[in-house]
Order: C-alpha cells, then structure tokens, then sequence
C-alpha cells in the first residue's frame, strides 16, 4: 500500500517508493529504497521539509494515523520564502542529455551482456537511469529527443531501446499520465527489446533481408522479453505491457498473439507506435531512415489499420508536425534545423538556418517562426542535400 507522509515521520524500516523531488535536488542512487539505517534517515531528512511515498507492502508503516491535515509549522515572519528554481537553459539541458545518452547506451548494452550470460536483469541497475531520462523530458524534452536520431549500425539495438525510452516518455508526458506510471512505462521502453539478447548474432546483425525462418526466429524476441521480464523482481505490470506488446498491432496483424483493439492495453498500443516510428526514422544496414516528418505522415496513413488513431494523433502533438533536429525548407530557399518546440503553435518552431537550396552553407542562425516572416513550406532529406545530421544536431 503507497501512502504519502511529511519526511518528519519517517523512521528506519520504511520503504521509500517516491522521494517526490527531481534527482537534481538529491544525490540519492534511485528514488526507492529502504531506510535501514540512521545515516540514511538522516540524509532523508537534510532534503528538507516535503512529503514522501512509502510503501507499507515493502516495509514498515506509519506508527499511528496520520492527521486528516497536518500541522504546519509557523514561518518566521523574518525568514524569506526560497527562491524559486532557476530555469533549466536549452544548451545546459543538451550537454547534460548528451552524457546521459552515452550513459544509458552503455547500461543497456551490459544489462543485454548479461542477459546472454544467463544473469538476471537488476532493476536497481536500471531505476537511475530511467530517473533522469525522465527528469530531463520534463525538462527541456527538445534537449534529448534529437539525439535519439543519431545511431550507428553496430549499436542499434542498444540505441534503439534508449530512444524508445525518451520518446515515450515525452508521449507519456502530454498524456499527462502520472508522474509515477511514466516511469513505470519509462522502464518497460528501455526494456522492451531485451528478448533480442537470446537471438544469434547472424539473424539479429544480418546485413540484409531476413528469410522467412530467420523472420519467425527474430520474431520471437517479443515472447523472451516478457519471459525475461516476469522473472526480473520489481518490474510493474505497466512496464511488462510495454515490453510484452509492442509488436502486437490494433488491428489483429500483429505478434505474437495477434491480440486486436482494446485487448491490446492502452500502454502497449503506446509502445507499438513508439517503436515503429523509431524503426522506420533510423539508418539500418539494409535501408534508410526516413525524414521524421515524413515517418509521422506514414503514421497517420498506417492508423486506420495498425494503430490507435487517437493515440497517433496524440504521439505527433508530444513531437511536433516538425520535430526537433528534422531539416525543414523554408519559403526563402534557405534550410533549417528545428531547434525547440512551442506546443501552443506547433507549425512555426524555432530553428537554426544552416544552407541554402542554391548550394551554399550559410552563418547558422536562430530564428523563432512565431515572429518572422519566413515560413515551413516543407521537410527535407539530410542526404539529399549531402548535410551531415550529426554536426548540425541541436547540442
């Protein structure tokens, strides 16, 4: 049973579920835990006054009721109110989101090691990292998506669950879901393709088409995923929809139990179209990513069969018409890079003018289309223009 107590009631024992505070206002490894010492309690304590979920199923409850409202304590008519907190700038979220990618790359492709090797998966392991994705969408979401664009053939499955993370969180995030369910679904994203690690390296890095027995091996990674998982202690039933169902589709098509609709639930037809879009925008060994924009309009077409039309409209809206770090024509002939999002207006972004169409770079600039002239007319392909995406990347 969760409960939300004022950290003064705290004692050795409990089991912290939520600290309610961002990781940056801490230096705690995860958000869940167990108080079993003082020096713990006491670390809880200097976070300052606030409330925190415990978990009574996981450890020790509140001694006595707690009051219907608790008593605040008097404030000081000298002392000042904090100060509120500083807005986290653009270009300092994106160095910081850049060192988190590498990070969670870098756990994924262990945690899949180990899966190999037999070992169990530790959430433990794997709670920080989701952590801070998470924080850092909340952010400033324009800072780590772009970067989920940008992958090498040799580590794209590891680059793939780590882009899958963000964006679904940042499609968790406009569903205005609860904070504690992103997570969960957060968790099931960086997760979902675990399975793969039980595939053999010549069918999962074949450099080509796949044959119809090597499809239907491939194809079973979805069912070790969930093996996987319902054997990891710790992981939700939210988390093991995402990764159980991904590859299921809303109109029966899907795998591996060709569920259809509403059997399919709410977070694993999310997943589903997370997963898709991440596919089909990246460069593979045996074809070509497509443009964001253009992957969105594909979509769109695809949800009158495949996916939750409701929910596809809804993933667009969390990415913008014209995602951050996709390359946009403008009315003038000049090329941009969409550099921030304003969700109140979602066809004139703010971008970084970088080429003309006549051939030439241009001094990059940013410009807010809100209060310009220039407009969108339309999105463009990196290599078509022969631009390299990742030295034009928003960081």
């Amino acid at each position: 049973m969760k409960k939300v107590i004022p950290a003064s009631r705290l004692r050795i024992g409990m089991y912290v579920h939520d600290l309610n505070r961002s990781w940056i206002e801490h230096n705690f490894l995860r958000n869940q835990f167990l108080i079993d010492n003082e020096k713990t309690l006491q670390k809880i304590l200097a976070l300052g006054e606030g409330e925190i979920s415990i978990d009574t199923s996981r450890g020790a409850d509140i001694e006595e009721p707690l009051d219907p409202v608790p008593s605040a304590k008097p404030r000081s008519p000298s002392k000042k109110s904090p100060p509120a907190p500083r807005p986290i700038r653009l270009a300092e979220e994106r160095h910081r989101a850049k060192k988190l990618q590498t990070e969670a790359n870098r756990i994924v492709q262990g945690m899949m090691n180990d899966v190999r090797m037999g070992k169990q998966i530790s959430v433990e392991q794997v709670e920080p990292v989701v952590e801070r994705i998470v924080d850092s969408i909340f952010r400033r979401q324009d800072a780590l998506l772009p970067l989920a664009q940008l992958k090498n053939h040799d580590n794209y499955t590891f680059q793939h669950s780590v882009s899958v993370c963000a964006l679904m969180t940042a499609f968790a995030r406009t569903m205005d879901l609860p904070r504690e369910i992103i997570r969960e679904i957060a968790t099931g994203a960086l997760l979902h393709d675990v399975g793969k690690a039980t595939i053999p390296d010549p069918v999962l890095n074949k450099p080509g088409k796949l044959t119809d027995a090597e499809f239907e091996q491939m194809k079973t990674h979805a069912v070790q995923s969930k093996i996987i998982l319902e054997a990891t202690p710790g992981i939700s039933p939210v988390a093991l929809s995402v990764a159980a169902l991904h590859h299921e589709r809303f109109d029966g098509s899907g795998y591996p139990n060709r569920l259809k609709g509403d059997e399919i639930d709410r977070y694993g037809q999310m997943s589903a179209i997370v997963d898709v879009y991440d596919a089909i925008t990246s460069d593979r060994c045996y074809h070509e990513g497509m443009p964001p924009t253009e992957a969105l309009r594909k979509m769109l077409e695809w949800s009158k069969f495949h996916f939750n039309p409701e929910l596809v409209q809804v993933f667009i809206r969390s990415l913008g018409i014209y995602p951050t770090g996709s390359l946009v024509r403008l009315e003038s002939g000049r090329l941009a890079i969409v550099d921030e999002q304003h969700p109140d207006n979602l066809t004139k972004p703010r971008v970084k003018i970088i080429f003309h169409t006549r051939g030439y770079y241009l001094k990059p600039e940013l410009i807010d289309l809100r209060h310009s002239q220039d407009q969108i007319v339309g999105y463009e392909d990196f290599r078509h223009w022969k631009i390299d995406p990742a030295q034009w990347m928003p960081h």
